[in-house]
C-alpha cells in the first residue's frame, strides 16, 4: 500500500509525516509555465482586478490523490509566503500597488537569516524585489515589510476567497518571532539565543509557533489546493499567478522536494522550517507535461532545524507519491 511505503520512509528518518499529492490539470499555457516563459510580470498585463474565479480548475472530485493525514492541521511557517506574494501580485495586477515602489530595509527591520534579513547595512529595493527575496531565499524581513504594505487582513481574505477554510494566518515573521521571545522570556534575539538552548525539550515543544492550533497553519490538502489554483490561473489574474509560479521556480533550496525527483523534472516550491518541523510545498513538472502538486510536512522529536535525513525523506516521500499518481510503479 502506497501510504504504508511513505510512512515507512518517514519512520526510517525518525519523523512523522503528513502529505498530500494530486495531479494538476488546467490551461495548457498555465500548467508548469514560469513567469519568464509567459513574458509577464505583475503590472505589465491587463489584470482583471482581484477576482480569482477560484472554481475554475480548482478541484476534481474523485480524482487520484495520495494522502497521509491530508486533512490534519499542520504548521505552515514560511509556506504562508505563497499566499502573501500571491496577494501582492493580485494588487499589482489590479493597479493598487506599484511593484517598483522603493522600500528601505533598516537595522530595525532585520530578523536574521537569509537575504536582507541578515544584511549588516541598510538596503533599498522595490516591492517586487521584496517578493523575490521572500520566496527565493525565504527572507523574513522582506516578507514582513511586504506584508505591512499588502495588509494582513487582505491576505486572510484571500485565503477565504480561495476556499482555504482551515488556513489561518496569525501574523508575519516578526509576530511569530515576538511570540517566541515572549514565551521564552527574552528581551531580544540575542537574549533568546542564550535562553532557548537552556530550555528542556518539553518546554520547547510547547511554544505556540510549533502548535497548529495557535499559529499560522493549514492542512496538506488546502496547500495543494492553493498550488492547483495558482498553476491553473484560477487564483487571480493570469499575470499574478504567473509571477508566483516564476518566483517559486527560483527558490534556491534544493534539499527537500527536488531531491526526490529525476534531474529532468522541474520543481517549483516553497520551504518552511522551524525546530523539529521540516516542510515544503510545490509542483513537479515532468518532460511529458504532467504536473503534480505536493505538500509534505515532517515532524521530529529532535528539535534541530537542520536534519538532512529528514529533508531527504520529504523528497523521497514526494517522489513515491507522484510516481504512484503517474502509475510508474515506484
Amino acid at each position: 500500500m502506497i501510504e504504508e511505503r511513505i510512512r515507512q520512509v518517514f519512520a526510517e528518518a525518525g519523523a512523522e509525516g503528513r502529505l498530500h499529492a494530486i495531479p494538476v490539470h488546467g490551461p495548457a499555457r498555465a500548467v508548469g509555465e514560469t513567469g519568464a516563459e509567459a513574458g509577464a510580470k505583475p503590472g505589465t498585463g491587463t489584470g482583471s482586478g482581484s477576482g480569482s474565479g477560484a472554481g475554475a480548475g480548482a478541484e476534481e472530485p474523485g480524482g487520484r490523490e495520495v494522502g497521509i493525514g491530508a486533512d490534519d492541521p499542520v504548521v505552515i511557517a514560511s509556506i504562508f509566503k505563497v499566499l502573501l506574494v500571491l496577494e501582492f501580485a493580485r494588487q499589482v495586477a489590479a493597479g493598487q500597488l506599484d511593484p517598483r515602489e522603493r522600500v528601505r530595509v533598516t537595522a530595525a527591520d532585520r530578523l536574521g537569516g537569509w537575504g536582507t534579513a541578515g544584511c549588516l547595512d541598510d538596503v533599498e529595493l522595490s516591492l517586487r524585489d521584496l517578493a523575490h527575496f521572500a520566496m527565493s531565499v525565504s527572507d523574513n524581513s522582506a516578507a514582513d515589510l511586504l506584508l505591512a504594505r499588502v495588509g494582513l487582513d487582505t491576505v486572510r481574505l484571500l485565503a477565504a476567497e480561495l476556499g482555504l477554510e482551515r488556513t489561518r494566518i496569525v501574523g508575519g515573521p516578526r509576530d511569530l518571532l515576538e511570540s517566541m521571545l515572549t514565551e521564552v522570556g527574552a528581551c531580544d534575539e540575542r537574549d533568546f539565543a542564550v535562553r532557548y538552548p537552556a530550555l528542556p525539550d518539553d518546554r520547547k515543544r510547547r511554544l505556540a509557533v510549533l502548535d497548529p492550533r495557535r499559529t499560522t497553519a493549514s492542512t496538506p490538502r488546502e496547500i495543494t489546493r492553493l498550488l492547483r489554483l495558482v498553476w491553473t490561473d484560477a487564483a487571480g489574474p493570469p499575470e499574478a499567478c504567473s509571477f508566483v509560479r516564476d518566483l517559486m521556480g527560483r527558490q534556491v533550496f534544493r534539499h527537500r522536494l527536488v531531491s526526490g525527483f529525476p534531474d529532468d523534472v522541474t520543481v517549483a516550491a516553497k520551504t518552511g522550517t522551524l525546530p523539529g518541523l521540516h516542510m515544503e510545498a510545490g509542483v513537479a513538472r515532468y518532460p511529458d507535461g504532467g504536473c503534480y502538486a505536493i505538500a509534505v510536512f515532517a515532524r521530529t522529536q529532535a528539535l534541530a532545524a537542520s536534519r538532512p535525513t529528514v529533508d531527504a525523506a520529504t523528497g523521497r516521500a514526494a517522489g513515491i507519491a507522484v510516481g504512484f499518481l503517474r502509475g510508474d510503479g515506484r
